[in-house]
């Protein structure tokens, strides 16, 4: 005789099979449901629309050349009052952009810290997207270095036969032939040994300040001082340890410092040597002469004294919170303020009036 614990069993077996079976048959119209719901509340997102007045920075791209799923390339959107403004556009960051819900469209002006390939590879869907999405009438302003024109240029004339084919198809009142693009903005630091700094934006309320780094051999690179209202924001961009920066970055509330962790690279450039990827292995043994460690982008915070460390560019990939402790070493017994491993879609917001930073995570 069939024992009550065995009838169960069997019960709710039938009833799996059962369920199944109508998952199945329903399934079209469970996932339609599903696309539509996801495509009401992420299409046309814009989490800018509700921020308050103040200096916003989101984090859209903190990874490097390394592959990393979970981070773009070098990305950061800074927002001042109701003016969104971007620096670096690494690989993936276009996609980032759409993914957070940062409107293309709106973006003011792209800000180059250098020409590696991996800050600038990312340049021509961003142009795209923000054309398309505002029906822009002129190009985007990309600031940089001297050096920038030629960058755009080239970027121009990769995207010129595309353009052309998007022009026909959607017609000039949708994309307006002049509004494709970028337009080149450069500006030239002092000479080395008079001085290190260059406003290069002050308007509005709004004063951007290019800051002089050492990415030796890479010349120029700088980073970038975001000003309004009273709060500062400074990016390093790709660098050494700098003087420069530091005295840059003197009372930032946040700085967002690049960072490789030497230790952990070793175990790649080891794994790469055994296996005979000898030319890979000697690239990441050579990037550890022009980065900063997370130890030392403590020690220019605590120097400089920013309120806020967040480290980005992140050297090599993570791909667990849980790592995080291997690679900041001692970073935290060296700054007094709080410390941030940054990740894609981090929102650090400072209202003014005030020294504080909320930092949220945007879906």
């Amino acid at each position: 005789m069939m024992g009550r614990g065995l009838r169960l069993a069997i019960g709710l077996s039938a009833l799996v099979v059962v369920a199944g079976i109508g998952i199945k048959i329903f399934q079209p119209q469970i996932a339609m449901a599903l696309l539509e719901r996801t495509v009401a509340e992420r299409v046309g997102r814009d989490v800018t629309a509700g921020l308050p007045d103040g200096l916003h920075v989101v984090l859209c791209g903190t990874g490097s050349p390394l592959p990393d799923p979970t981070r773009a390339g070098p990305c950061t959107i800074v927002i001042a009052g109701q003016r969104i403004f971007q620096v670096d556009a690494g690989e993936g960051s276009s996609r980032s952009l759409n993914t957070i819900g940062i409107p293309a469209g709106r973006i003011e002006a792209l800000f180059l810290t250098h020409f590696h390939s991996d800050h600038i590879d990312g340049a021509g869907p961003i142009m795209l997207m923000r054309w398309s999405g505002a029906s822009a009438t002129a190009p985007l302003q990309i600031h940089g270095p001297t050096g920038v024109d030629q960058v755009v240029a080239g970027f121009n004339g990769a995207y010129r036969n595309d353009t052309g084919y998007r022009v026909a198809h959607h017609g000039p009142r949708i994309l307006p032939p002049g509004g494709a693009g970028g337009t080149g903005v450069s500006f030239m630091l002092p000479a080395k040994g008079a001085g290190d700094t260059v406003v290069v934006l002050d308007d509005g309320g709004v004063k951007i300040t290019a800051i002089r780094v050492d990415h030796g051999p890479i010349d120029p690179a700088v980073g970038y001082r975001f000003d309004y209202k009273g709060r500062s924001v400074v990016l390093s961009g790709d660098t050494i340890p700098s003087p420069s920066l530091i005295a840059g970055a003197k009372g930032a509330d946040l700085l967002l410092h690049e960072a490789l962790q030497p230790r952990l690279v070793g175990l790649l450039t080891d794994v790469l040597a055994k296996k005979g990827l000898a030319n890979t292995a000697q690239i990441t043994r050579d990037i550890l002469n022009y980065h900063t460690t997370p130890e030392q982008a403590a020690d220019v915070a605590e120097q400089a004294g920013a309120g806020t460390l967040v480290l980005t560019h992140i050297v090599p990939p993570l791909p667990l919170k849980f790592a995080h402790p291997a690679f900041l070493g001692d970073a935290r017994s060296r700054f007094g303020g709080k410390l941030v491993v940054g990740e894609d879609g981090m929102l650090f917001s400072l209202p003014p009036g005030t020294k504080d930073i909320t930092e949220s995570s945007l879906p």
